[in-house]
């Protein structure tokens, strides 16, 4: 579980600050204030286990562990099934992790068109069919075509920083990068728990600083009615 003053954070810029600055530093001994000027410390003044202490970096375990799954749009063509074409990239459950394949897969603006990027809570798989998504819906908010990147990382950062008062109601999110436009989902188990579905949209525009009304489909009709499908619940 995460300490919760080390990821808890009152706004996204404190969240995205204490996120990035997991990494522990050694600090000096605090001998050294009682040396004069000048003087050198011997082998014998180091204590090897305090020494050690400071260089071994300490994970930060996340609340839950995530997975990132990306779906290929040139092997979506190919597929007749939808979904078949997703594959999990890598299962995250410390800050450092986080980064570590954060900082090495490429962000929703450098992604091919018709791509989708997911980053869901390990063991769900982000299709209508998982059995913890089956009953479930998603908000979604629009950007122009390229301008996601922060809107994605603020979201991943809520997520994983455990920032929504419901966030046990969340399965993941997922970036769909389309001809015009990119679209950020976030997932939720469920759909009609209205009161869980509001706070968690409410939020969401909070952290990205969001204006424009944003809307909740539920899965069965986007099923039913594909892009024809109409909010449930707007904010």
């Amino acid at each position: 579980m995460v300490v919760e003053e080390t990821i808890k954070a009152t706004s996204m810029e404190d969240l995205s600050n204490s996120i990035a600055n997991q990494n522990p530093r050694g600090r000096g001994n605090e001998e050294d204030e009682d040396l004069e000027e000048g003087e050198i410390v011997g082998d014998d003044d180091l204590d090897s286990s305090n020494l050690s202490a400071a260089i071994v970096h300490q994970p930060h375990p996340l609340e839950h562990p995530w997975t990132f799954w990306f779906d290929n749009p040139s092997a979506k063509s190919k597929q007749a099934t939808w979904g078949a074409s997703i594959r999990p990239i890598y299962t995250f459950s410390t800050v450092e992790e986080f980064w570590s394949v954060y900082n090495n897969i490429h962000h929703p603006s450098k992604l091919a068109l018709r791509a989708d990027l997911y980053c869901f809570k390990h063991k769900i798989e982000p299709k209508w069919e998982d059995p913890v998504c089956a009953n479930g819906g998603k908000w979604t908010v629009n950007f122009s075509r390229g301008k996601s990147d922060n809107g994605w990382l603020y979201t991943l950062l809520a997520m994983i920083g455990e920032q929504f008062d419901c966030g046990d109601e969340i399965c993941g999110a997922v970036v769909n990068v389309r001809s015009g436009q990119d679209k950020i989902s976030i997932w939720t188990k469920n759909a009609s728990n209205e009161a869980a579905q509001a706070s968690i949209g409410k939020q969401w525009k909070e952290f990205l600083d969001y204006n424009d009304s944003i809307g909740f489909i539920f899965h069965d009709d986007a099923k039913k009615f594909d892009r024809h499908a109409k909010n449930r619940y707007t904010v």
